[in-house]
């Protein structure tokens, strides 16, 4: 359907990840168990954070809200993809698209906010130890990140009321959910002001953060390069290891999909990516903080103790004995 005014258009239809149709019941069920994965593996890590007396520091506070805030991007595109996968019908209203494309680009932008909290809790941690406890404290951990919630939810604000300023030349959105992307693409002139925004402003919540966590590991690094002890040393590369992974992962996806002008757009490959992004990151960063991470496992294996523990036992002296033996 084309379309020369904006006003007419009043829905979109997403072409999903896939046209072949006997694909569709395999793709839903890959991405289904991915989404379970994730859901369950974020779940996790944020009950553990929150209620294991030994994660009680800013570090883990913060990998808490990283946590859900991957849960919250999943269900933010995934449920909806998974209806589409498996229907004809998959319109969805304009109003509906920009309140999707508002909250995946604020919780989006926020994951690399956090991500530049956590490198800064690590560089204190690494280069200034003794000052640590003075320096990064749980309040200003949730003062960060109510900041930050400020600034991307600004941003994204900005960027869904200059979607409503476009002229669309049609309403197919060759993608799986509302993003800022094809929604350029759709449009019918080349929209300059968004590409500049995307370049200036955006670059500045966006990717500033990764500007601050390579500022972050270069002077850990400095620090790392100063060690003399094996033992420190090592400590230093655990627990940065598996932060720069979770970085890689999701500037990664970032930049190729949202740092270039719209006429270098390849929109097949750019749904391969999202899906990466919005399903599979999610899905593995839990996987990685908690395999690499000797308190999150042994955070985990007291909580999966007292589970048992309390399901196979009833009130009594034995059921007290044992949750002194786990404290």
């Amino acid at each position: 359907m084309a379309t020369r005014n904006k006003t007419e258009v009043t829905e979109f239809f997403l072409l999903g990840l896939s046209s072949w149709t006997e694909m569709q019941p395999v793709i839903f069920g890959i991405v289904l168990a991915m989404y379970l994965v994730s859901l369950m593996g974020n779940s996790l890590l944020v009950i553990v954070a929150l209620s294991d007396p030994k994660l009680q520091t800013p570090m883990y506070f913060l990998l808490s809200q990283l946590s859900f805030i991957d849960m919250f991007l999943t269900t933010i595109t995934v449920p909806q993809m998974l209806v589409h996968t498996l229907s004809v019908n998959r319109i969805i209203s304009f109003n509906c698209c920009l309140i999707q494309l508002f909250f995946f680009m604020a919780v989006g932008s926020m994951e690399g906010h956090l991500l530049a909290a956590m490198a800064y809790d690590r560089c204190v941690a690494i280069c200034d130890p003794l000052r640590y406890s003075a320096i990064i404290s749980r309040h200003l951990c949730l003062r960060i990140t109510l900041t930050s919630w400020v600034v991307v939810s600004l941003n994204s604000l900005l960027y869904s009321v200059l979607v409503t300023r476009l002229t669309f030349c049609g309403n197919q959105l060759t993608h799986f959910f509302c993003d800022i992307t094809p929604l350029l693409k759709l449009s019918c002139t080349r929209p300059v002001v968004n590409e500049m925004l995307i370049f200036t402003e955006g670059v500045a919540v966006v990717v500033s953060p990764f500007f601050f966590i390579l500022g972050s590991y270069a002077r850990i690094g400095v620090a790392i390069a100063h060690m003399h002890s094996v033992a420190a040393l090592r400590k230093a590369l655990s627990t940065c290891s598996s932060h720069i992974l979770v970085v890689l992962l999701l500037y990664g996806s970032v930049i190729r999909m949202y740092l270039r002008p719209s006429s270098n757009y390849d929109l097949e490959q750019d749904r391969q990516v999202a899906i990466f992004y919005t399903v599979v990151t999610p899905m593995l960063n839990p996987l990685i903080y908690s395999l690499r991470n000797q308190e999150v496992k042994g955070a985990l294996r007291r909580l999966f103790k007292k589970l048992c523990i309390s399901g196979n036992f009833q009130p009594g002296s034995q059921v007290n004995g044992g949750w002194q033996n786990i404290s």
